[in-house]
């Protein structure tokens, strides 16, 4: 019986991850009865930095990371993640040619406040795949699945560690590229803002 991919949430997710989404022609699950795991794309983002990889974080409230489903994270604001995320990404990229294309529309998530972070994920989800121009209805998980289809099963394959699934291997323009060379795999907003529009024909 055909059963669909399943795939983590992740926060600004990097490139691998939509490959792996047209590699599966888009049918998939959101998973939301996993356990939050430590030290995985779910809260964080690569980005490309003048000095290279830099990775940005969400806090979660202390006590998330023990036995919480994904779907009860909390988002931590003790300090404010949200503007060092937004002056990092304007840093790395206010030089790119698409960032001010992006700029309004991306700008009001890292101003207003939300209290999960799956929530927060699922809506940055949302926004990137309307500029992939994908027109996708999210179907998530009912329940977990310990020992899905491997073939199929996203939860830990999309790894910064431990990179199982091969992204494509042309490069495209990148800012800092003639100081360090191409970079693959940052986050999809690095791909965006260097190629805008164009960013669905290199999937």
């Amino acid at each position: 019986m055909h059963s669909s991919a399943i795939f983590p949430l992740f926060y600004l997710p990097p490139v691998s991850y939509f490959s792996a989404l047209k590699d599966h022609d888009f049918d998939f699950l959101i998973e939301r009865e996993e356990h939050f795991p430590k030290q995985t794309y779910r809260n964080r983002a690569r980005i490309y930095s003048p000095n290279g990889p830099l990775d940005l974080f969400i806090p979660v409230v202390k006590g998330s990371k023990f036995h919480t489903k994904i779907k009860d994270v909390k988002i931590s604001y003790d300090f404010k993640w949200q503007r060092l995320h937004w002056l990092s990404l304007e840093s790395c990229y206010r030089n790119s040619a698409y960032f001010e294309y992006y700029e309004d529309e991306l700008t009001p998530f890292y101003e207003k406040k939300f209290d999960y972070l799956f929530d927060y994920n699922l809506e940055l989800l949302q926004w990137l795949f309307k500029q992939l121009k994908r027109k996708e209805e999210l179907r998530f998980t009912a329940e977990y699945v310990k020992d899905p289809d491997p073939g199929s099963d996203f939860r830990d394959k999309l790894h910064f560690k431990n990179p199982e699934y091969t992204v494509p291997a042309k490069p495209y323009y990148q800012v800092f590229e003639e100081r360090i060379g191409f970079l693959p795999n940052m986050s999809i907003v690095d791909l965006l803002f260097n190629q805008g529009p164009q960013a669905k024909n290199y999937l």
